[in-house]
């Protein structure tokens, strides 16, 4: 009986992570495809000179048309009144979104609450017709920092896992963990943006959204 229920446990447990990984596979996007990079400082491209910027760099990377859509200093919860005209104007296939690193910086919302803005760009992407995209934010840690330790809130790990959204986890967290890459404590340098982009375009492709990647 028990080694019944085990076998059962096995095959509902193996269900599970099939849907899950069907869940996120997509078709390719072709190149030209309208992409909308939605974020703050970080999306805009601060600590590097024009051009090199991880949009800029993913267009390049892809093919597609990526529309730089960062506000320096832009949080989840202002960014809830600038997404529907973003997603208007761009009309684009898929948004990446890149925000929460102000709200965190601040200490003036509860993580939790950042999750739930962040939830509501989610489904305004969605409800345009586009393909969501969280791109995780690492909380921020003087000493993670200094030890090259730095790691995503784990909110974007949980809305990921409850709107069943692709996330690009610790891609971030990676790259301002290594002085080498960082302009500041909490920008990339021009080589931070572009291992950043490889480090999105990695994950797409892995996804299924990305057939292949130009060198």
């Amino acid at each position: 009986m028990r080694r019944i229920s085990l076998v059962r446990a096995i095959i509902v447990v193996t269900a599970l992570l099939a849907a899950c990984t069907d869940a996120r596979r997509y078709d390719p996007l072709p190149a030209g495809t309208v992409v909308l990079a939605f974020g703050d400082s970080v999306t805009h491209g601060t600590g590097a000179a024009a051009g090199e910027d991880y949009p800029s760099r993913l267009a390049a990377l892809t093919g597609w048309r990526v529309v730089n859509a960062g506000v320096p200093g832009d949080t989840a919860r202002r960014a809830k009144e600038r997404i529907d005209a973003a997603l208007r104007s761009a009309k684009p296939a898929l948004a990446i979104i890149e925000l929460g690193g102000n709200d965190f910086l601040r200490h003036r919302t509860a993580p939790d609450v950042v999750k739930e803005d962040l939830r509501a760009l989610v489904r305004a992407v969605r409800e345009a017709g586009a393909i969501p995209v969280l791109v995780g934010v690492p909380e921020p840690s003087a000493f993670a920092a200094l030890t090259g330790r730095l790691s995503d809130s784990p909110i974007y790990a949980a809305l990921a896992a409850e709107e069943d959204v692709l996330l690009i986890d610790d891609a971030l967290a990676d790259v301002l963990s290594d002085e080498s890459l960082r302009a500041d404590p909490i920008h990339p340098n021009a080589a931070g943006y572009r291992l950043l982009a490889q480090r999105i375009a990695e994950a797409l492709a892995r996804a299924g959204l990305l057939a292949g990647m130009r060198t």
